[in-house]
């Protein structure tokens, strides 16, 4: 850490600059004679990510900020903040720790928290940031978080990790047992400091092989931001062998769509499929990513379109956890009425169980994203390739 870019003028240079274009502001010579021009847009680049994501270290005075790599691999405040009201006790284990934010909603909860983490300049930030924040209950390691297990031999209430999803020789991955620390290899180990254990995995990763890959798991949390899944958690409790429960949820400024259910009540549930009527639904990508493609059809009362298609539909409209259109027309699809009704305009499509992706529709016909109309390529039940358009309702 260099303690001088938290010099008041400094802290002034880099406030007045957060929106200045930052490939000028590098050529220009430092304001300063002890701090490069390098460091301060470094910490510029950082704060400015963090204004949305962070609005609490963005609002506090004298945050020190990592390099914006870390700033966009850290949890946003609304998803720590989620996973800190699931769990509370005495005692929080993170054992990778990095910038945290996850730490820092997590003392909240709990009486004492230990943030591990390997790097010693994040670790420090950390530390200092914590000062400043006043969360005056968490105890800054530098260290590896398993091996302070192993060297402190003492139980915790939970344990917290978010491996890294960085792998030396296979580059970005979201198997559990390619992470670093590798979870598989070493969940019997964690298991011999807590009976409980929160595990953030890769959105990318099949929720059934993370239930295959690991033990005990009690629930399971997917949880979508503006439609997009941003966190995939895995709930452990030594022992527990009963149904697995999975949480999906879906934030955004509007409203949170919220749906739970047992995992294997998707294995009894019963879809029936019907062509397509008054109403067109698409569920959010948080329950898109729970495969409960036959539950959504039953708990609703919804129709669908094809066993693969994963849309929906209803003569009367009803609430829905995710988008709801009203059909305006259903063409088959053919060139002639692609040309006729979508060349060279402005509209949102969709593939859903389409042979063709949108990129290849879009260039072949010269379609722009935009407007008020969406339309969807699919196929129904009865192997019909359709074109169906629609309006949000």
């Amino acid at each position: 850490m260099n303690l001088k870019l938290l010099n008041t003028e400094i802290q002034r240079f880099i406030n007045n600059n957060l929106n200045s274009d930052i490939s000028k502001l590098l050529f220009r010579s430092s304001p300063f004679n002890d701090v490069s021009i390098k460091k301060i847009v470094e910490q510029i680049e950082a704060k400015s990510k963090s204004k949305s994501k962070l609005p609490t270290w963005y609002a506090t005075h004298t945050i020190y900020y990592p390099n914006k790599l870390n700033i966009e691999q850290t949890s946003s405040e609304v998803l720590a903040a989620y996973k800190s009201n699931l769990i509370s006790g005495k005692s929080l284990i993170d054992l990778t720790g990095g910038f945290g934010v996850d730490c820092f909603y997590f003392s909240k909860q709990f009486e004492i928290v230990i943030h591990c983490e390997i790097d010693e300049k994040l670790s420090n930030i950390a530390k200092y940031n914590f000062e400043i924040l006043k969360a005056s209950n968490i105890k800054c390691i530098n260290s590896n978080g398993i091996d302070f297990l192993k060297r402190n031999i003492k139980n915790y209430d939970w344990i917290f990790i978010d491996p890294s999803r960085r792998n030396e020789l296979k580059g970005k991955v979201f198997y559990l047992n390619d992470c670093s620390p590798n979870l598989v290899k070493h969940i019997d180990t964690l298991l011999k400091y807590s009976n409980n254990i929160m595990i953030k995995a890769s959105p990318m990763l099949d929720v059934s092989v993370g239930i295959a890959e690991l033990k005990f798991v009690k629930e399971i949390h997917i949880i979508a931001v503006n439609n997009e899944v941003k966190e995939l958690l895995y709930i452990i409790e030594k022992g527990y062998d009963k149904e697995i429960k999975l949480f999906t949820i879906n934030e955004s400024s509007k409203n949170n769509q919220v749906f739970d259910f047992y995992i294997q009540d998707e294995s009894k549930a019963n879809s029936k499929f019907a062509t397509v009527q008054k109403y067109l639904y698409e569920p959010n990508a948080a329950i898109m990513k729970s495969g409960a493609f036959n539950l959504i059809s039953d708990s609703y009362k919804l129709e669908k379109l094809h066993p693969n298609s994963h849309l929906y539909t209803s003569h009367t409209r009803i609430d829905f956890p995710g988008r709801v259109f009203k059909v305006m027309k259903v063409l088959p699809y053919n060139k002639r009425v692609i040309k006729s009704e979508l060349s060279l305009k402005k509209i949102n499509i969709s593939t859903r169980n389409f042979p063709e992706s949108i990129q290849i529709i879009k260039k072949r016909y010269k379609i722009k994203d935009g407007g008020e109309k969406y339309v969807f390529f699919t196929t129904d039940f009865l192997n019909k390739k359709l074109l169906i358009f629609t309006e949000k309702a």
